[in-house]
């Protein structure tokens, strides 16, 4: 069962923004899990957008490149996903970690089982069975 530590709502709100590409990504004990692959900062409904509570990433397809959309249908492309998981997914965002290890499987890490952001890694909130698995 992983353990997990329980997330600070002010740090949830701009966690992803301090995140790039490449980074390290360790759990609570200090152990490596893999490397930063993508963000995805999430999509809001109109009534996140309008009261400014929502996620960065914007919700009108208008507003997005192109080359973003087809990045996006390529997120999940491999992936055996319920739907609901991915919609969580889309909806609040997430890091897309490429795990350490020959066979390892690439994960999943949502906004709040990040604990911490430093220059160069991510620390998270749980072990990596308890993200999700690619």
């Amino acid at each position: 069962m992983a353990r997990q530590i329980l997330p600070n709502d002010s740090q949830q709100d701009s966690v992803l923004m301090r995140v790039h590409e490449g980074m390290d990504v360790y759990n609570y004990d200090d152990e490596r899990i893999g490397k930063v692959e993508s963000i995805f900062f999430g999509s809001v409904s109109p009534e996140e957008a309008a009261t400014g509570t929502g996620a960065a990433t914007a919700d009108n397809p208008a507003m997005r490149e192109r080359g973003f959309l087809d990045d996006l249908a390529n997120v999940f492309r491999d992936d055996n996903l319920p739907d609901e998981l991915r919609e969580r997914l889309l909806r609040k965002g997430f890091i897309r970690i490429d795990s350490s290890g020959l066979f390892s499987s690439d994960r999943y890490a949502m906004p709040e089982q990040i604990a911490a952001v430093h220059e160069d890694r991510v620390i998270l909130r749980t072990d990596k069975e308890g993200l999700i698995k690619r």
